[in-house]
């Protein structure tokens, strides 16, 4: 099993999820991804500029 990039859709499933109020292990199982990829790529995109 390698690693394949998260599709476009698959960050806007993450992102509206997210923004419904589930938690990483819910969008994890709805999405079929490790619930540690969901935690890099909502970490990634809190929305916060340095």
């Amino acid at each position: 099993m390698g690693y394949h990039h998260l599709t476009g859709e698959e960050r806007y499933q993450i992102s509206v999820l997210n923004k419904a109020g589930h938690n990483q292990i819910e969008i994890s199982e709805l999405i079929g991804r490790n619930p540690a990829t969901i935690s890099r790529e909502l970490r990634r995109n809190r929305g916060v500029r340095r």
